[in-house]
């Protein structure tokens, strides 16, 4: 279907239900969800010039200091539809975290789209944005959420709506992740949006990054970013998830060339870093995946999500690898410190090796033959045993 075509489809059936951008059908995701879902709808905060709705979940026990993850659903969904088939307040239950959930509504479109690429709703101030802006806000004085732990997330539409809020209001966030998104600013009317979702034109890098810089009068520092994109994508075009890069290497002054390319779960990663070590971009391609978010097993071994539409099964969680690189996975509730106090032993002294034995050590390691666990106590005695031989090899004890 031509590009002219769509555009005049969409002008005569701006609201039929199940429509979505490209022409086609989305399923209706929003009703059976609800009632699976801990998020609770809160009214009256603010002046919600884009006439969003609010919804949040806070666990009993929050980290600190407390942290705060804004999740924006795709086209068709529901804040809790999304929340059920992504995994999200099971994951902020799990590591302690608040989570704000913003929806739209079908009044403001009639597919349930974030606008990302309308004017009004693309700007700082105004619209959409500042709705989120100001549910944000709310979060943060009524939980006492700390300023500098504010993320935020999104699929499709709502990626693209995470481009807009990360590029308009850059001192908000200490971190974003864009799933099967645009980047901002390469869209202000339907047509540049379908040809942005179709072909994704490619754009300089400098040129990508001053859209952002024209956002707002922020200067830096910037967000980092997380990005995941789908090889198989027929509704967002691949090569958006090459320009969102592209934007966030610009702002951040980085290279092009990755500075390290590694294997998640099977999927190709790339990173760049600062000077201190801090990955500031990272990009995952998952390998033939359609349109939608990834999941599967964490690292944990834990399962965060349900399949469903746009919600696909590829072997990796991209909503707990998310949650890790905003830096929220090494949480421990209190219940489990207190109880793994109680179960645990005085420690045994620790040996701390020149640096010239470690290779020695770890030979020792590798060499012990697999074992059955054994009680706390037995075990120390084994490491013990095992740093005893590492010296006794390196001749530093008889």
């Amino acid at each position: 279907m031509s590009l002219t075509r769509n555009v005049e489809l969409l002008r005569r059936l701006p609201k039929l239900d199940g429509l979505r951008l490209d022409g086609l059908r989305f399923p209706d995701l929003g009703q059976s969800a609800d009632a699976s879902s801990p998020l609770e709808e809160v009214t009256d905060f603010g002046g919600n010039p884009g006439a969003l709705r609010m919804f949040a979940f806070v666990p009993a026990q929050l980290q600190k200091p407390r942290a705060l993850v804004v999740v924006l659903h795709g086209c068709g969904q529901t804040a809790a539809a999304y929340d059920l088939g992504a995994g999200w307040s099971t994951l902020a239950r799990h590591y302690g975290f608040a989570l704000l959930m913003p929806e739209q509504q079908r009044a403001n479109n009639g597919n349930t789209c974030f606008n990302w690429f309308n004017p009004e709703d693309i700007a700082r101030g105004s619209g959409e944005p500042q709705s989120i802006r100001e549910m944000i806000a709310h979060m943060v004085e009524t939980h006492r959420i700390d300023p500098r732990r504010i993320f935020i997330t999104g699929l499709s539409a709502g990626g693209g709506m995470t481009s807009v809020m990360l590029a308009t209001y850059p001192e908000v966030f200490s971190a974003g992740a864009i799933i099967a998104g645009l980047p901002y600013g390469i869209a202000s009317n339907l047509r540049e949006a379908l040809d942005g979702m179709f072909h994704s034109p490619v754009r300089p890098e400098r040129e990508l990054g001053d859209f952002v810089r024209r956002a707002s009068n922020h200067r830096g520092p910037w967000p980092k970013i997380s990005v995941w994109h789908g090889s198989a994508d027929r509704t967002v075009n691949p090569g958006n998830a090459n320009e969102i890069v592209k934007q966030w290497l610009d702002l951040h002054d980085l290279p092009a060339v990755p500075m390290a390319e590694t294997n998640v779960d099977g999927y190709p990663r790339q990173a760049w870093w600062n000077k201190d070590g801090e990955t500031l971009v990272e990009s995952y391609a998952i390998t033939d995946m359609a349109h939608g978010t990834p999941l599967g097993l964490a690292d944990n071994d834990q399962r965060y999500g349900v399949e469903g539409a746009f919600l696909i099964e590829a072997g990796i969680s991209s909503s707990y690898h998310i949650a890790k690189f905003f830096g929220l996975t090494g949480w421990i509730p209190d219940a489990a410190k207190k109880a793994d106090a109680k179960s645990t032993v005085a420690p045994t002294p620790k040996l701390s090796p020149a640096p010239h034995l470690a290779r020695s050590i770890r030979s020792a390691v590798a060499d012990e033959p697999p074992h059955e666990p054994k009680p706390e106590k037995s075990r120390r005695f084994d490491l013990n045993e095992i740093i005893t031989r590492a010296l006794t090899a390196a001749g530093l004890m008889k």
